[in-house]
């Protein structure tokens, strides 16, 4: 699969072989792709950073959650 031809790192919604190489890339459904897309733009890195945000969390967070982390 070739990406767009100068920007590789955009996802092309309306090229069937762009959706499908993000789609792998990103280990995500279609669908999926699509509403970050909506969200966040074309930009590849800025797709993948809200994908996986979700399941992403600073240290801090993770303290907080931590027993004792109110402190």
């Amino acid at each position: 699969m070739q990406p767009s031809a100068g920007k590789p790192d955009l996802v092309n919604l309306e090229d069937p072989d762009s959706v499908a190489r993000w789609v792998k890339e990103l280990d995500t459904t279609e669908s999926q792709l699509r509403d970050a897309v909506a969200q966040v733009g074309t930009k590849g890195a800025d797709v993948e950073m809200h994908l996986k945000g979700a399941r992403s969390s600073t240290n801090e967070d993770r303290m907080q959650q931590a027993p004792g982390g109110d402190r």
